[in-house]
């Protein structure tokens, strides 16, 4: 200030925030923000996440640049399609601020996705279409006690969300038995492609797209900044009439979701570690009981037929088990999956690699010791998805 007067340094990109009274940009230069989806939605958070300087960004996407893409996405060109949209929007947000560190993750958020990185973010943004992906980063971000901002839009259309663990009620508590049952349709069989689920796109509009991303990184900006966020709460946006109104969430005691990680120890160990590695790791060997590895996703082990006998040994995630391989080649009726959840230590199983098993890199983990669960996080893949957070 000079003579009563603010004054603004033209060379300062940030200078007309810094005049917001509670704004500093110092802490957005630190923070760390996780953010699921590139679509239209992801594409407006991303944008203004990179305007007002946010200093390191990860963004998780599996989908490519498709040509309906371009009406609404404000990042993308005509020439990026094919191209995975978290590169992509990584590239453009580079162009738009150097001071935002963008780090593209081409992979599905539900299986690539570790729950380290979900620990070092201060928020996390969903801009996400379906109930199960929505579920998962719930989980996730109980978990790790990272709040998060979700978002939804159709047509023109929009709902913000914020929950804040474990205080707040979260996504899971507003669930209802048909939404659990749309989700369950995914692990019937036969087995659904993830194509095959997505095939169904949601009408939507640039316009609402805009409000809904910016109310989005508005809430997060306060969340960072340690600002009252209406948590649990739904704020609804109806533009046909332009009227918004908010709805209080209900906080469910039995909810599945809050699980929280209290104690969480470091092992100089990545997901291409074995898990007889990983329980030497933590002092697990020649133990009895023996030690045992509990899997956060379904690995199938086995496709087998039981009208003809016949029976394929497989090793994959139940997530990315295609519908083909549930067909008998032999028969050709349906087959059913072999399901595992825990790897004993000494197993076979146990002297595949942690990646073969399902687990990501720089995941957190849930080791059985003597009957007690510790969770573990897998440090040596910190370098592949960005600097340690808090």
């Amino acid at each position: 200030m000079s003579d009563g007067r603010w004054f603004i340094d033209d060379d300062d990109r940030y200078a007309r925030l810094r005049l917001i009274g509670w704004w500093d940009q110092g802490k957005l230069r630190r923070a760390k923000v996780l953010v699921v989806g590139a679509g239209a939605l992801g594409n407006e958070v991303l944008k203004n996440l990179a305007l007002v300087g946010v200093g390191h960004v990860w963004l998780c996407d599996f989908d490519r640049v498709e040509p309906d893409n371009l009406a609404r996405s404000v990042l993308f060109r005509a020439s990026d399609r094919g191209r995975p949209k978290a590169e992509v929007a990584a590239e453009s947000l580079r162009g738009l601020n150097a001071d935002t560190r963008v780090e593209p993750i081409v992979g599905d958020v539900i299986t690539d996705v570790g729950l380290g990185l979900f620990r070092d973010a201060d928020v996390v943004i969903g801009c996400l279409d379906n109930r199960e992906a929505r579920l998962w980063v719930n989980r996730c971000c109980w978990k790790t006690m990272t709040p998060w901002v979700d978002g939804g839009i159709q047509e023109i259309n929009g709902v913000v969300k914020v929950f804040v663990p474990p205080f707040s009620a979260c996504y899971e508590c507003a669930m209802t038995d048909n939404d659990y049952r749309l989700i369950q349709l995914r692990y019937s069989c036969p087995m659904l492609r993830r194509e095959e689920m997505q095939a169904g796109k949601v009408p939507t509009a640039p316009t609402i797209a805009s409000i809904i991303g910016g109310w989005q990184v508005q809430e997060a900006l306060k969340l960072i900044h340690g600002l009252d966020v209406p948590a649990g709460e739904a704020i609804v946006l109806n533009g046909v009439a332009n009227q918004f109104y908010r709805t209080k969430l209900p906080f469910r005691d039995d909810c599945l979701s809050h699980e929280t990680y209290d104690e969480i120890r470091e092992v100089d160990l990545s997901n291409e570690a074995t898990a007889d590695e990983l329980f030497r790791a933590v002092g697990a060997v020649e133990l009895e009981p023996a030690p045992r590895l509990r899997l956060d996703r379904d690995l199938v082990t086995a496709i087998a037929c039981a009208p003809c006998g016949f029976r394929k040994d497989v090793l994959g995630t139940a997530y990315r088990v295609p519908r083909e391989w549930t067909e008998c080649p032999r028969c050709g009726k349906g087959a059913r999956p072999e399901l595992v959840h825990e790897v004993t230590g000494g197993s076979a199983l146990a002297r595949r690699r942690l990646a073969d098993l399902g687990v990501p890199p720089y995941d957190i983990v849930r080791v059985v010791v003597n009957g007690r669960e510790r969770h573990v996080v897998l440090a040596a893949d910190q370098g592949n998805r960005g600097e340690r957070g808090r």
